[in-house]
């Protein structure tokens, strides 16, 4: 929104999936290592802000770089952790609610993260559309030259844009590695970064179509473990290729329709701003 496209979600999300799990084998605590995750996550995409806003490098080379830092620094960071286990996982399941047929497990079984992230998607959408500080940062992504002229920091709002969404980059790949799995394996987000940027696509930049979608690849993520537990006879190579080929049919789809995506994309996204030229 802040009009800087940053291609390094995958390395992103892999550096903070080490740095979360690194964090909670040390200390036990896994808010600890969400942490860690989101601290991982900020620094990276600061160097990249620090590149791309002030350096003036070009964004998509430089997120591509990330990305390729970010999975062979997180493998070699990680070589120690390979073989380690974390604590005992807490049940986080609402009692009751938890054991209503089909809707308890899909719904009241979740870790808590899972229901703040619907809580910061309704927050991001207040902040966005109905707050000044939102505005700003709308019109930094569409007319950086008018937001300068009426005196605002376009390369400082652009900056903590990026280093935000590096934190929330941070906080998933933490998750992935302390919750969802849980252990630590290299090149374990296995392209769940590069979903991430096309799923913004899909959703054109709006966080409620961004929810939405996610859930809908995430249903099609989970169809993959129902299937093979239902001993559908498909090959396992095709069933775990699902959410791939969902992306790909979704980005294929919306193309036909590159207007659509042009009207609702920041108008100066990918493009560099330089004051005073």
């Amino acid at each position: 929104k802040a009009g800087v496209l940053n291609l390094g979600a995958e390395g992103m999300m892999l550096c903070a999936a080490i740095a979360g799990f690194a964090a909670v084998i040390h200390t036990g605590n896994d808010w600890i290592g969400f942490a860690a995750g989101m601290g991982a996550g900020a620094i990276l995409a600061a160097i990249f802000g620090g590149l791309v806003i002030w350096l003036g490098t070009n964004q998509y080379a430089t997120g591509l770089a990330l990305s390729l830092f970010g999975v062979g620094f997180s493998a070699f960071a990680g070589i120690g952790y390979v073989q380690e286990k974390l604590p005992e996982r807490a049940s986080h399941a609402i009692p009751y609610l938890s054991d209503i047929p089909l809707v308890g497990p899909a719904f009241f079984r979740q870790h808590p993260l899972v229901y703040i992230t619907i809580a910061l998607v309704l927050g991001l959408i207040w902040f966005l559309y109905k707050s000044r500080p939102g505005l700003v940062l709308r019109s930094v992504g569409e007319s950086p030259d008018s937001a300068h002229a009426l005196g605002y920091p376009v390369r400082r709002i652009r900056l903590m844009a990026v280093v935000a969404g590096g934190a929330l980059c941070g906080l998933s790949g933490a998750y992935i590695s302390v919750v969802y799995t849980p252990l630590w394996v290299e090149g374990m987000v296995a392209g769940k970064g590069w979903i991430a940027l096309a799923l913004t696509t899909f959703a054109t930049w709006r966080p409620a179509r961004v929810l939405l979608g996610a859930y809908l690849f995430g249903g099609v993520t989970m169809l993959q473990f129902h299937l093979q537990g239902m001993g559908v006879e498909v090959p396992s190579q095709l069933l775990t290729a699902l959410p791939y080929i969902a992306t790909i049919v979704v980005l294929a789809l919306i193309s036909r329709n590159p207007a659509w995506i042009r009207i609702n994309m920041p108008a100066s996204l990918g493009k560099p701003f330089h004051p005073g030229s």
